[in-house]
């Protein structure tokens, strides 16, 4: 057969598979059966190159498909290819994932550039010789990780919302968080988080987290699943068997799991079994170590028993797996060459984000080729993912209006967002009602620049209080920490804005020496609940969950009692404060 006939063949056969019905879901037993062949001849008809293409998505750098000025880079930094429509032609990607730092995305997004980028990517798909869409995706949990912010909507994230008691919140933040990635030309998303932070000491989920109930988490989660499947976008539960009983960080470390099956199945697996049974697209695998699961050492993304023996098998998922990056630490236990080998052999359909592209698809391939990796366990994982592009309709219509972008941060959502924030402020000390701020106080408000102090003291200046800011560094040094003291000597009350200080000796020590200066010093918690651990004689403590410019915004309405603290605590702050409590005014 020529090229020519192989493209015009395939593109019959996907109009007649996308026709008259574009969902795969909705189908009948006798059409699903005949869709079935159909995938199976498409497949048939690929190269094993153009196959083994099909189960990676990567990062490139540039903000358009051939953007010039990033060639270097793209080469340095060994993405195999100068830029996005280069990498798509020589690799016959799955995939791509957007990221702030490769330019993809500004802060603040510029719409139509990102809009672009994604047309001009689905249209180099397009040219290739069996025109396969691509998973355009990215890491929009909302809250501390976000891809797309201002103009955007933005949102207070996980454990702000379960602190404001509303799994309808949940479902509306993925709505609108879907409807504002598809805009983008973005049809899949690597959220929701559902790990169960049970370790106040967890460095890299903490807020991420919904709750350390997984009740709430399976709840919350399985809403957001919903929200994102209103607006047809593939959602992605993460990271699989769990990832919130941990102290170390899976992108520099090896974290293990010690739980017994017993809190394995009634804690961390629970919100994902929720999860499958409503639905969900995909499940991201984490660089975990389980030894009640697997006692071979291997994290999660390489073991087999974990990714097959319990998640495809057992707990009967038949949506796309996927790898989390697998340029984390966690992941590099093999040679680069093996890592993708050993992930696909463990039950992976997508591996993501290899840190040298040419090493992993040539290592794969290879493995294929050699039949250490039978051509069928491919063709398995690629109908799979072909299975996902119809279902969410990516065949159908590959390109994103340029005018879908005036969806993006409307009004209402925006004061959605807004609603959602202020009901998640959580007050939980207020001695001698030092809160709410009294008009025409003095304020100084200062702390690590991560938690906006110039940002809330420019926010409290418009609400009448006489504030001044005043930034450090996350860990304040001792000159930072003098004048911190200087400038509380003339100021009523001092509010620091602190960014997990329960695992910062420095921020510790700045906060005690603000207190033995004899000013009433308010602990504004900027990130995970749990600052008040070991700053316990702190007057007040008030927690926002993030950083986000919403939640200074809800935060500095709390303070002033513009709004009332309604939020209740998703954690057990132990020793201190039970799960659900929280104070008003």
């Amino acid at each position: 057969m020529t090229s020519k006939f192989i493209r015009a063949l395939f593109i019959i056969m996907a109009i007649m598979l996308v026709f008259p019905q574009s969902s795969l879901a909705a189908s009948s037993p006798v059409k699903k059966e005949k869709d079935d062949a159909w995938l199976k001849r498409i497949v048939k008809h690929m190269t094993v190159e153009e196959k083994a293409g099909q189960v990676f998505i990567i990062h490139v750098y540039g903000k358009t498909a051939e953007d010039p000025a990033y060639e270097q880079i793209n080469i340095k930094q060994k993405r195999g290819a100068k830029n996005f429509a280069e990498a798509i032609e020589k690799y016959h990607l799955g995939g791509v994932i957007y990221f702030n730092w490769t330019d993809n995305i500004g802060m603040p997004v510029d719409k139509a550039q990102v809009n672009a980028l994604s047309n001009g990517i689905q249209k180099a798909a397009m040219k290739q010789r069996i025109p396969i869409p691509l998973f355009v995706s990215t890491d929009q949990e909302g809250g501390v990780v976000a891809r797309v912010t201002e103009p955007g909507t933005v949102f207070p994230g996980n454990m702000a919302l379960a602190a404001a008691q509303s799994t309808d919140y949940a479902r509306q933040s993925a709505s609108i968080m879907g409807l504002e990635l598809k805009s983008l030309g973005i049809n899949l998303n690597f959220a929701p988080d559902l790990d169960v932070n049970v370790n106040p000491n967890n460095p890299v989920i903490g807020v991420r987290s919904f709750s350390e109930n997984p009740d709430v988490v399976a709840r919350m989660g399985v809403a957001q699943v919903k929200g994102y499947q209103e607006q047809n976008m593939m959602a992605t539960a993460k990271h699989f068997p769990g990832h919130g009983d941990t102290d170390v960080d899976s992108h520099s470390g090896l974290p293990i799991i010690n739980h017994d099956l017993k809190t394995l199945n009634e804690v961390d697996l629970k919100p994902f079994k929720a999860a499958i049974k409503s639905g969900i697209d995909a499940i991201m695998s984490g660089h975990l170590v389980v030894p009640a699961l697997d006692d071979s050492g291997m994290p999660a993304t390489l073991s087999k028993p974990i990714l097959t023996g319990l998640l495809r098998e057992k707990m009967k998922f038949k949506g796309l797996i996927i790898t989390d990056s697998l340029g984390m630490s966690g992941a590099n236990i093999v040679p680069p060459d093996r890592v993708p080998v050993e992930a696909f052999k463990a039950g992976a359909d997508i591996l993501l984000n290899p840190p040298d592209v040419d090493v992993a698809y040539n290592g794969l391939l290879n493995a294929v080729k050699s039949g250490e990796i039978s051509e069928k366990r491919l063709d398995q994982s690629v109908i799979r993912i072909l299975k996902a592009k119809i279902k969410r309709g990516l065949f159908h219509q590959p390109l994103v209006d340029p005018s879908a972008i005036n969806q993006i941060g409307l009004l209402e959502n925006l004061q959605k967002a807004e609603n959602m924030t202020d009901r998640s402020i959580t007050l939980i000390k207020n001695d001698n009602h030092t809160l709410p701020l009294k008009e025409g106080s003095k304020v100084l408000v200062t702390g690590p620049s991560l938690g906006k102090p110039a940002e809330l003291a420019a926010a409290l200046n418009e609400k009448g209080i006489a504030a001044s800011g005043y930034a450090t560094s996350a860990s304040p040094t001792a000159a930072e920490l003098a004048s911190a003291v200087n400038q509380a000597s003339s100021t009523d009350l001092v509010v620091v804005t602190a960014y997990t200080a329960n695992t910062n000796s420095a921020q510790q020590k700045f906060v005690k020496a603000l207190q033995a200066a004899g000013k009433p010093v308010v602990l504004a918690s900027m990130r995970n609940p749990y600052d008040i651990i070991t700053l316990p004689d702190v007057t007040s403590n008030i927690l926002t969950y993030g950083n986000q410019n919403v939640s200074v915004r809800s935060l500095a309405k709390a303070l002033v009692g513009e709004i009332n603290p309604s939020g209740k605590l998703p954690v057990t702050i132990p020793g201190k404060y039970e799960f659900g409590f929280g104070l008003s005014y």
